[in-house]
């Protein structure tokens, strides 16, 4: 995959997964991502939003290791928690990232346990991230990466308070933003959490996309 300065191991590792050549998004995004800044990005179901966020954590993450989480994920449900994972295991195969992942099913106290030896990505559910957070007080000085995915439907189950909370808790990092539509809700979180965000509209690209094929 074609990336400026991408990591030789995550390059090996996307190749190998028969992901040659980078998609608009990955490509347009990749340098801001890369820089630390914070982000929306809105782009249509099926872009590749998953793989995107999966790549930019391991680009930024992987050769070193510490206790605690780097990188924490905010995902909609036990699917897309597991789904996640997956593909940490396949692009992050020999990047020595320890990826843990939560969600309202889980045993609350394992995951403790789990997550106080030592983890560099957490992913998790709204609930359950919260709950654990308030309870155990975890060190998130660390974190350089705080990431919504599908922010459209977590906000639509009004969860806009535990995210805040959360989010809140962490005096800096980069925050990022992905959606499938940048709805009232998601602006207002947007608001309150970004500072000064790059905003990245793939929705529109591929109504334009759409329009020329009309004509």
């Amino acid at each position: 995959m074609k990336l400026k300065k991408i990591n030789e191991i995550l390059q090996e590792n996307l190749v190998q997964n028969g992901l040659i050549e980078a998609n608009e998004m990955q490509k347009e995004t990749f340098s801001t991502l890369k820089s630390g800044a914070d982000c929306i990005i809105i782009a249509p179901k099926g872009t590749g939003k998953s793989t995107t966020i999966v790549i930019n954590v391991i680009q930024k993450l992987a050769g070193t290791n510490e206790e605690s989480p780097r990188a924490l994920i905010i995902v909609e449900d036990k699917a897309k928690v597991l789904e996640m994972e997956e593909l940490f295991e396949k692009y992050g195969k020999n990047s020595e990232l320890e990826v843990y992942g939560v969600h309202d099913k889980g045993d609350m106290e394992y995951d403790k346990n789990y997550i106080s030896t030592g983890i560099d990505v957490l992913i998790g559910t709204p609930n359950k991230l919260s709950e654990m957070f308030t309870t155990a007080g975890y060190n998130v000085n660390r974190l350089k990466m705080f990431i919504l995915d599908d922010a459209d439907p977590i906000l639509k189950l009004r969860h806009e308070t535990k995210i805040m909370r959360i989010s809140n808790s962490v005096a800096k990092t980069q925050r990022i933003i992905f959606t499938e539509q940048f709805t009232e809700r998601v602006e207002i979180l947007a608001d309150k959490m970004l500072m000064e965000p790059f905003e990245f509209d793939f929705e529109e690209s591929e109504e334009s996309e759409e329009s020329e094929e009309e004509l």
